[in-house]
Parts: structure tokens; C-alpha cells; sequence
């Protein structure tokens, strides 16, 4: 016969509590790790046309660095922000999919300051063959 009557002893019963307590400390840490966009970026659109110099496909967030002209015949590199390395993946986007030199148009939210030549990425093309993507947000 199983006693169900037997008596736990009290350091037994920490163990649950802290798995509950250790696994809220843990997800909390990944929550609150993550930003809001709207910080960061405006509501508005811009688009900008240039020359790709580098695709970092990694995560946080991957990101595409692109020459543009500028006034006075200087050139400007705009960050283009992007999903995770996991996401774009899913969406048939790898690292070699940008290449140095590519020609690309880009549309996306800029930076609330101006100064920093940033954009959360909307969409992207690549006229040269026609290669498109877009954001669901």
C-alpha cells in the first residue's frame, strides 16, 4: 500500500517554487531585452536608391548598408534594418542574397533622427532581376 499520508519534508517542497521562480527571472530577462520600434523609428516613409556595401544577415537584427548620392556630390550609407537572421531565412532570404554592388531600392520608417541614416526596413527591390520583398508590419 502507497502511504499518501507520509509526510513531505519542507526542503521538497522548494523545488517547484523555485523552477517557477527561476523560469520568471529567465523569460523576464528575454522580454524585457527587446525594444519597440516606435522608439526608435517614425511613422513616416522615405525611400532610398543606392548601391549595397554590405549585408549583415545576422540577429538581433540584420541589416543592409547601402551607398546612396547625397547633396554636394557626397555619398551617404543608410543602415537598413531588417528581421532576424532566423526570420529572413524562413523567407527564403540567406546571406548571399545581397551582394556588394547591388542596386537596390529600399523603402522603410527612418530614423527619429536624421543625422543617423537609418531605416526600418518596409520593402526592397532589386531592379537588375526584378527580386522583391516586403514587410507584413
Amino acid at each position: 500500500m502507497i502511504g499518501y499520508d507520509r509526510v513531505v519534508p519542507r526542503w521538497a517542497k522548494l523545488g517547484p517554487w523555485a523552477l517557477v521562480i527561476g523560469t520568471a527571472l529567465f523569460c523576464g530577462r528575454h522580454a524585457w531585452a527587446h525594444h519597440s520600434f516606435a522608439s526608435t523609428y517614425s511613422l513616416e516613409t522615405v525611400t532610398i536608391e543606392g548601391r549595397v556595401v554590405e549585408f549583415l544577415f545576422r540577429n538581433p537584427h540584420s541589416v543592409v548598408l547601402v551607398e546612396t548620392p547625397g547633396e554636394k556630390r557626397q555619398t551617404i550609407t543608410w543602415a537598413a534594418e531588417w528581421g532576424t537572421a532566423g526570420q529572413l531565412s524562413r523567407q527564403g532570404i540567406e546571406k548571399d542574397t545581397l551582394q556588394p554592388g547591388d542596386r537596390v531600392i529600399i523603402s522603410g520608417n527612418p530614423s527619429r533622427n536624421s543625422a543617423d541614416h537609418r531605416l526600418r526596413m518596409g520593402d526592397i527591390t532589386r531592379p537588375s532581376d526584378g527580386w522583391k520583398w516586403k514587410s507584413s508590419f
